[in-house]
C-alpha cells in the first residue's frame, strides 16, 4: 500500500507541477471592475512596459467621460513569480491623472 501511495503522490506531482510553474502574471486583456469601469491593457513588452486605455464609469466632474490612455510597467516575471506592476491614467476629460499599483497572486 505504501508503494502505491508513493507512486500516486509522484504521479500527482508530475501532473500538477508543470501547471504551477507555467503560471505567470498576465495583465493583457480587458478588465472590468465592480463599478463598471473598463480597462484594456495591451501586450507587455520585453522591458515590462505596456499601454492601454481606461474608461471610467464614475467621475466627480460634469464633463463628458471619455476613454483615457494608460501607461504602465510590470516587474519581469522571471525575477518574481508574483510581480508588482503599476500604471497611470491621464484623464482625457479633466486635468488630472491617477496612479494604480498592484501585485499578481
Amino acid at each position: 500500500m505504501v508503494q502505491v501511495t508513493s507512486f500516486l503522490l509522484v504521479l500527482c506531482l508530475a501532473l500538477v507541477a508543470p501547471g504551477l510553474s507555467a503560471r505567470k502574471c498576465v495583465l493583457t486583456g480587458k478588465w472590468i471592475n465592480d463599478l463598471g469601469s473598463t480597462m484594456t491593457i495591451g501586450p507587455v513588452n520585453g522591458d515590462g512596459n505596456f499601454g492601454g486605455s481606461y474608461h471610467t464609469a464614475v467621475s466627480a466632474t460634469s464633463n463628458k467621460i471619455q476613454v483615457s490612455p494608460l501607461q504602465g510597467s510590470q516587474h519581469p516575471t522571471k525575477q518574481n513569480s508574483q510581480p508588482t506592476f503599476g500604471f497611470s491614467v491621464k484623464w482625457s476629460f479633466s486635468g488630472s491623472f491617477t496612479v494604480f499599483t498592484g501585485q499578481c497572486f
